[in-house]
């Protein structure tokens, strides 16, 4: 097995396509090992040749679904089998559900995958991440979290008010990991809007993504691959960035109290201490 002491590791997920495989392609041209986790076998293993091809070496795959709990749970284990360490961890994987859909777990799909999946996998591996980058988006200003009913979007959905309140819990979540586990370094950001595989299920998604001038997904990456190598003296823990600057983002995804009531209510829902 190769010697990798001399090279950060780099766990990427949501890696298969858009921000995620264009960070992975970017980190692996730099030096950097890295670790993709797909939900698609297939896809995941056509984002594993581009990063082969970019790189001339070939990144280790996992597959796991964030709609299950227990594959992030497995999907843990792993990388800890795997990695006495883990240099970066980029929560990039994520989701916009056009209808309410409720997981095997219990929990509203967009909240699940964009926020709950993301929360359980960085706890269960706290002790082995030097660096966490997290994939929110300017869209939290639709968001209305209720940390006491995670599933409330079920009740009268709206798929971007669903997703925007995903991306709120993204950037609190990100702002109470660096408040509460002061020596791991967790950055927010905010992409652009990406021409991505989202929305791929609806025609009026699809055809405004091909229609809009969105920003390329290496364009969208490009602030998570800042992000991942900037020195930590340089950065606010906890804080919340777009285009390689601070950005400040509505009070709602700011609040401090808010953010520890998400954080009790995610421990709760995922079966981990608070």
């Amino acid at each position: 097995m190769e010697d990798l002491t001399e090279r950060r590791i780099v766990v990427v997920t949501g890696a298969s396509s858009g921000i995620g495989l264009a960070a992975a392609v970017d980190l692996a041209r730099r030096g950097d090992h890295l670790v993709l986790v797909g939900r698609d076998p297939a896809r995941l293993q056509s984002a594993g040749d581009r990063v082969r091809e970019a790189s001339g070496e070939r990144p280790e795959l996992f597959r796991a679904d964030f709609a299950v709990l227990d594959d992030v749970r497995r999907l843990a284990e792993q990388l800890r089998a795997g990695y006495d360490r883990i240099d970066v961890l980029a929560n990039n994987a994520g989701a916009i559900v056009l209808q309410p859909v409720t997981t095997v777990d219990g929990f509203e799909l967009s909240m699940q995958a964009n926020h709950l999946a993301p929360f359980l996998l960085s706890t269960l591996l706290r002790d082995r991440i030097g660096r966490l980058v997290v994939t929110a988006s300017d869209a939290h200003r639709s968001g209305v979290l209720d940390p006491d009913d995670l599933n409330a979007a079920l009740r009268r959905y709206r798929p971007f008010q669903a997703y925007g309140t995903s991306k709120q819990a993204n950037i609190l979540f990100t702002a109470e990991a660096a408040r509460r586990w002061p020596e791991l370094p967790a950055y927010a950001f905010h992409p652009g809007v990406v021409r991505t595989r989202f929305g791929n299920e609806s025609r009026v998604v699809a055809l405004g993504m091909r229609l809009l001038p969105f920003r390329s997904p290496e364009k969208g990456a490009e602030t998570l691959v800042w992000l991942a190598n900037q020195d930590p003296s340089r950065l606010v823990s906890g804080g919340y960035y777009t285009d390689r600057k601070p950005h400040r983002p509505r009070t709602k995804a700011s609040d401090p109290a808010l953010a520890a009531r998400l954080w009790t209510a995610s421990a709760a829902a995922v079966g981990v201490p608070a």
